[in-house]
């Protein structure tokens, strides 16, 4: 299935449907953990800081437009959500091998501790947990793990 989705740059245009992606994403895969931001507050951040000042990249879909989001900013893996109805078809694995291919001398990213697929999947792709925090330092308040991947 995931011959019909290509990976490529975010342009201007894709903000708003990248942002949906995002809030999809999150409200699924973390019901517990309080967003900070509205979610206009959210596509606005996007539209006007994410798709052009960062590598930002877009998992499109062939007649379901923009289901994927990755965001790379220096070394960091900083964002990667996937629409949950196309979770589990490969393009999550797409975009690590991408960011991997982008980023050849390692990435960071952090995940919340309460999201254990995420932990799972990041494992599976070499990456290791490196440190752990109380939540104090991010806006959620939400406990977080940092993990690394080195070549």
């Amino acid at each position: 299935m995931t011959e019909a989705v290509a990976l490529r740059r975010a342009v201007a245009a894709d903000a708003r449907a990248a942002a949906d992606v995002y809030l999809r994403s999150f409200d699924a895969a973390l019901p517990t953990v309080v967003r900070p931001h509205t979610d206009d507050e959210v596509r606005d951040h996007i539209r006007d800081v994410v798709v052009p000042l960062r590598e930002t990249w877009v998992a499109e879909a062939a007649g379901a437009g923009v289901v994927g989001l990755m965001v790379l900013d220096g070394e960091s893996l900083s964002q990667l959500y996937l629409d949950p109805e196309w979770r589990g078809r490969g393009i999550g694995d797409r975009f690590v091998a991408l960011a991997k291919e982008r980023r050849p001398r390692g990435l960071s990213l952090w995940t919340f501790q309460v999201n254990e697929p995420a932990h799972r999947f990041y494992e599976r792709h070499g990456f290791l947990a490196a440190e752990s925090t109380d939540g104090s330092g991010n806006e959620e308040r939400e406990p977080d793990v940092r993990y690394v991947w080195r070549p």
